[in-house]
């Protein structure tokens, strides 16, 4: 073997990902809310790039546009176009400089049915569609709620044993921490803490700053003068209560039938988590990326154009920066500052017409569920889908992320038509995942409270369905939906009763 220095000329291929295309790739995964946050950014860093609201009349700075369609397609035919097919599309010609608009709610009333987006395409709102957060008023924070009742029942030192005390209460009013270690940590007697904390437990909600869920109902039972020594027993064997052992109970407790009933009434009445009716971030509502509708003997497929900015390439600023003196590096980086805008409208665009394709080929494969709902809703695979449209399995599963739709039925997230396949009892097609839970779930509603259900009975209630389903399958998805089982719902209803 020779050690001396020597070259050598090899040929290899190599798949690599250009920059361009990792921003497609990532567009696609994006919902059109994280779209406007990441336009947002690239809008700061392109100053040939600017945004433009559907009110904005037209101008010198505005480039040509065309419609997509004059009106909504169904999903045949939608599939049926060339333009845009296959992952090849993504390397699109950046010479040309023409934006289609993103729906065919530009040129129609919209598929947002009530709720009330689709007026944004034809300028009866602001541009950033209607603003949800208007409607939510400001609520408290628990932590305030405390604070203020502390700064009038609590003074000198104590206040700040208090502060530090509201601080380590949790969001559902609990104290999540030993108060042996609070003492330490402030350097002041345990007594101490523990006399601060009982002013604080005397705080509205009731309940709130206990140490454990026996003593936030025992609070909350003190306050409404019913914490006598049955009361106490019974909140003391509070797992007794979880396993529904009532004779058990009555004689810990030392009452007949109908006090044990009143007191897991008045138990029942009590809140775990006083907490929660404080502070908290706002839900936030679900905005949906498709709206789907039906149109005569077809589907009608529409991006919500409310939620998904509009971005336009400034060619009249581009003309000015190119026309005057600049070096070398300059006239470069006017250059990649085109090239990237480019890249983006149309990386934008075809990232509209991948969903479209997507979402209708949902459509076609599961319009049972859309005419019939969930108990027809068909297994669904997402290499099904990259195949009819001929897509790659990853590209599917990005459009599918993040990302949900809107028809009659109600609000879907797209992953949610990809469901695993039962075997029909009766040897016919297959059955959605989804199909036999919403067939447990009913059959569970309307048990009666004497004749609970077993999941032996629903096997054998599902197999009369059509449903060929194992117990162990059966116990798997109740168990999914939070459902307990025959014993936990025994219970249950014998303590609502």
């Amino acid at each position: 073997m020779s050690l001396a220095p020597r070259l050598d000329l090899r040929q290899s291929q190599s798949l690599v990902m250009t920059p361009q295309l990792q921003q497609a790739i990532r567009l696609l995964a994006l919902s059109n809310l994280e779209i406007e946050t990441y336009l947002a950014e690239e809008i700061e860093k392109n100053p040939l790039l600017e945004s433009r609201g559907d009110d904005d009349g037209p101008g010198e700075r505005e480039p040509e546009m065309r419609e997509m369609r004059d009106g909504p397609a169904d999903a045949t035919e939608l599939l049926r176009e060339g333009e845009g097919a296959g992952e090849a599309a993504l390397d699109v010609d950046l010479s040309v400089e023409s934006f289609h608009h993103d729906s065919a709610a530009d040129s129609m009333g919209g598929l947002d049915g009530a709720l009330g987006l689709g007026g944004a395409a034809s300028g009866a709102m602001p541009e950033d569609g209607p603003d949800f957060d208007s409607f939510a008023s400001g609520a408290e924070s628990l932590s305030d709620h405390l604070l203020a009742q502390a700064g009038a029942a609590i003074a000198g030192g104590d206040s700040f044993i208090a502060a530090h005390l509201i601080d380590q209460i949790d969001e559902a009013g609990y104290i999540t921490v030993p108060l042996r270690d609070i003492a330490d940590r402030l350097g002041v007697p345990l007594a101490r803490v523990e006399a601060v904390l009982a002013i604080i437990q005397t705080f509205d909600p009731t309940g709130v700053g206990a140490r454990s869920l026996s003593e936030c109902l025992a609070l909350q039972a003190k306050e409404a003068d019913r914490y006598d020594p049955c009361m106490a027993a019974l909140i003391d064997n509070l797992d007794l209560v979880a396993r529904g052992e009532m004779a058990r109970l009555k004689r810990i407790c030392r009452v007949d039938d109908e006090d044990m009933a009143d007191m897991v009434r008045e138990l029942r009445g009590y809140d775990p988590k006083p907490g929660l009716r404080f502070g908290g971030e706002a839900a936030q509502a679900v905005v949906p990326d498709i709206f789907i509708a039906r149109r005569g003997s077809g589907w009608a497929v529409e991006i919500n154009s409310a939620t998904l900015p509009r971005v336009l390439i400034n060619r009249s600023y581009y003309a000015e920066l190119s026309s005057g003196p600049q070096d070398k590096a300059s006239k470069s980086w006017l250059s990649d500052c085109l090239a990237s805008a480019n890249w983006l409208v149309k990386a934008l665009d075809q990232r509209q017409r991948t969903i479209i394709r997507v979402a209708s080929e949902i459509v076609k494969q599961q319009e049972a569920f859309f005419l019939n709902g969930v108990a027809h809703l068909k297994p669904m695979t997402l290499r099904q889908v990259a195949d009819a449209i001929e897509m790659h399995e990853s590209t599917v599963s990005r459009v599918t992320s993040n990302k949900y739709l809107s028809c009659a039925r109600g609000l879907f997230e797209l992953k949610y038509f990809f469901t695993s396949a039962i075997q029909a009892a009766d040897g016919g097609d297959a059955v959605s995942a989804e199909a036999v839970k919403s067939a447990i779930r009913a059959l569970i509603a309307a048990e009666e409270p004497k004749k609970i259900l077993s999941d032996d009975t629903l096997v054998e209630l599902l197999k009369a369905k059509g449903f060929d389903i194992a117990r162990r399958t059966v116990a798997k998805y109740r168990e999914s939906m939070g459902i307990g089982s025959s014993v936990q719902r025994r219970r249950q209803k014998a303590l609502g009763g």
